[in-house]
């Protein structure tokens, strides 16, 4: 078997852009325990509706960035290869 450096890169690449989407487990495992949250929320207080889902959608968004982060680090190793 004979594994040129080209061939070593694209390979790490491959195992980097799957590590580097396991990030977006997290900020969905967040985003729904936040949804659940604000839901019960909502059914505890309907009158607050507005500041509990505007709060709720902000700190989902802010969470979402991580996940954002990972995608593009993904995409650029695939695609963009900056080490080959």
């Amino acid at each position: 078997m004979n594994i040129t450096g080209h061939d070593l890169i694209m390979a790490c690449s491959a195992i980097g852009a799957g590590l580097a989407v396991i990030a977006g487990i997290g900020p969905g495992i967040g985003q729904g325990i936040a949804a659940g949250h604000g839901a019960a929320a909502v059914g505890r207080n309907p009158g607050a509706k507005g500041d509990i889902m505007s709060t709720m959608l902000l700190g989902q968004a802010v969470a979402e960035t991580t996940g954002l982060y990972g995608l593009l680090i993904a995409m650029l190793l695939l695609f963009v290869q900056p080490l080959a």
